[in-house]
């Protein structure tokens, strides 16, 4: 299972919306082997004066938090993989600099979930998390 959510600047980031959630979305397929109708990412924006982060010499009101929820067991490769994939598509798919982006994954053990009125360990999946 994987929950994503992006945060950013509301003028800057829901424009580009569709293009980031899709680049997500591949770099995640690609980097995990999750199924492709499998997409659950959640938008929260910000008005600029409510956003506070830290100060670079190049970011800019551009400046996008992605936090990515998982089952644990996935590889460290794998998920560094999925790490550069989303810096390498979120730039070239929707016009977002590395240094505006910020990309944190956190792992929970299954049982830790409920899906589909189930614990997460007790439920089928369609798809592996050991990659």
């Amino acid at each position: 299972m994987a929950q994503v959510k992006i945060y950013g600047v509301r003028e800057r980031l829901q424009p580009r919306r569709q293009a980031v959630s899709d680049a997500i979305h591949r770099a995640v397929v690609d980097a995990l082997h999750y199924p492709q109708q499998k997409r659950a990412h959640r938008f929260l924006y910000f008005e600029r004066e409510d956003y506070v982060y830290p100060p670079a010499v190049s970011r800019s009101d551009d400046y996008t938090i992605i936090e990515i929820s998982l089952f644990e067991g996935r590889s460290v490769d794998a998920k560094k993989m999925l790490i550069r994939l989303l810096f390498e598509r979120l730039e070239s798919e929707a016009a977002l600099a590395p240094v505006n982006v910020e990309i944190t994954i956190t792992e929970t053990p299954r049982h830790n979930w409920g899906l589909r009125g189930l614990p997460g360990d007790e439920l089928a999946l369609e798809y592996v998390v050991e990659v």
